[in-house]
């Protein structure tokens, strides 16, 4: 009797140890290694994947790209440096705005209008987002698949020659 009490208790207990062992965890760092797991990341963006990311207006006109992350010392991004104007990074002015007034977005930007122009969009140069594209039971993106590390592109809201019209950022010595 009392070996059929403790090999319930044993398959009991190994059940129970099974199913907690099963479920995410919740605990974000481990404190004897002071690590964090990746799962525990998920959502959150790469720093080194926003340098450089195109930023583009609200009427979808490229106005440059991040070159830079500014943070306090706590860690926490406080600016981004754009780089306006110029051809292969040469000759862009630098302008550092707050990171509030950026939104990223995860759609991928497609060109509209005619192409035969050799502007981006026809004569305008607007650019919209593209609808994500449905097939079968599937819906996808018409280009690429948004990746969750990083989003496609910014938003800001001014044009190229307020941009160029703000104060040049430059790095202290």
């Amino acid at each position: 009797m009392f070996a059929k009490t403790v090999t319930a208790a044993l398959a009991g207990t190994a059940l129970l140890a099974t199913i907690a062992s099963a479920q995410t965890p919740t605990a974000i760092a481990d404190p004897a290694s002071g690590t964090i797991s990746s799962s525990s990341l998920q959502g959150d963006w790469r720093a080194s994947k926003l340098v450089g990311l195109k930023v583009y207006n609200d009427k979808n006109e490229n106005l440059g790209s991040i070159n830079d992350l500014i943070m306090d010392k706590s860690g926490n991004i406080k600016a981004a440096v754009l780089g306006v104007g110029g051809f292969l990074g040469m000759g862009a002015h630098l302008v550092a705005v707050p990171l509030d007034k950026i939104k990223f977005v995860n759609e991928p930007v497609a060109y509209t209008g005619a192409a035969s122009t050799g502007k981006p969009g026809g004569a305008g140069g607007a650019m919209t987002a593209r609808p994500p594209t449905t097939t079968g039971s599937t819906s996808t993106a018409a280009s690429s698949k948004p990746n969750p590390w990083y989003p496609d592109h910014a938003v800001f809201n001014a044009n190229k020659d307020e941009l160029k019209a703000m104060p040049e950022f430059k790095y202290s010595e």
